[in-house]
């Protein structure tokens, strides 16, 4: 027997999950979205890419301003009697008239090995924080933010060269699998929840534009992993004579050198980081400028030994 579901989701991450339940044959009665947004200089309003995908799948779509006191809302939902709400990146607080509808409960897909990374950002923060496996969570919401019981989980490798990018494609898909594996265990019930233990929970907050800014008192491979976690936004950012610089890419190095301190080797650029360390950058791009090779900007702006960052 199939399964009657709402599925709330706003991010491309969530894409992959709603495209598995339509293959897999689950009926998805609603898809609940965020509102179109204003974007770019002519502020158009642009479609999330969860509504994006359902319309191109004919499904049902609502985008409500609000979902807590939305009582138009609340009746579109109880007469559909899901057995079970998915929610993958919506962007709202659910409410608890939402949790106790669905026989099945609210389920979530989160992307760390919960109880770590607790929050909105926990792909940006394991990076950051130079993990080397992170994974993903299914769980029942309850009214903490991301304490419910834990569903089912898996765990994927964070290769030393990902980026935020290149690893969120990867972990939508697994999770997409395990949210599908999740609500078949529940439909036979073959899924035994548990608790998180609340002593071993770290936190990923939403990020700020502040926590790019690059503090060359951290050693390099510090540095390095928060450059590789900040993409694309709010990248990794220093200043270079007065001007913003993104450093898009950079490797660090042994080569000791003062903390924000320049040193240029041939076509190659270094700046100095704590711990007696420093990071190659491979690429820039300088505040009004096009993104670089550091060979090309040691070329154009000639940075001089002993020039500092910052």
């Amino acid at each position: 027997m199939s399964l009657d579901l709402v599925f709330c989701g706003t991010p491309r991450f969530a894409v992959p999950t709603l495209e598995k339940f339509v293959g897999a044959g689950f009926r998805v009665h609603l898809v609940v979205t965020q509102p179109d947004r204003p974007k770019g200089r002519g502020l158009e309003l642009v479609q999330s890419p969860v509504k994006d995908s359902a319309l191109k799948l004919n499904l049902p779509i609502i985008q409500p301003d609000r979902i807590k006191t939305n009582e138009a809302f609340r009746a579109e939902l109880t007469a559909l009697k899901p057995d079970a709400i998915i929610v993958v990146g919506y962007g709202r607080i659910i409410p608890q008239w939402m949790l106790d509808l669905p026989p099945l409960g609210n389920v979530n897909l989160h992307a760390s090995l919960l109880p770590k990374y607790r929050g909105a950002a926990p792909i940006q923060w394991a990076i950051a924080n130079g993990e080397t496996v992170t994974g993903v969570t299914t769980m029942r919401i309850d009214a903490g933010l991301d304490t419910g019981d834990i569903l089912l989980q898996q765990e994927l490798n964070i290769a030393p060269d990902d980026t935020a990018e290149t690893l969120a494609p990867r972990i939508a898909v697994i999770g997409a699998d395990l949210v599908v594996d999740t609500l078949r265990r529940l439909q036979t019930g073959s899924v035994q929840a548990r608790s998180q233990d609340n002593s071993q929970a770290s936190l990923a907050p939403i990020l700020k534009k502040e926590d790019g800014l690059v503090d060359f008192s951290r050693p390099a491979v510090d540095i390095f992993n928060r450059i590789r976690g900040f993409q694309p936004w709010p990248g990794a950012y220093t200043k270079f004579r007065g001007k913003s610089l993104q450093l898009v890419k950079a490797r660090p190095s042994a080569h000791p050198l003062p903390p924000a301190e320049l040193h240029v080797e041939s076509d190659h650029l270094l700046v100095g980081c704590g711990d007696s360390s420093s990071l190659e950058l491979l690429e820039v791009q300088l505040e009004g400028k096009k993104r670089t090779s550091a060979a090309d900007f040691v070329r154009g702006y000639r940075p001089r030994r002993g020039e500092k960052m910052g």
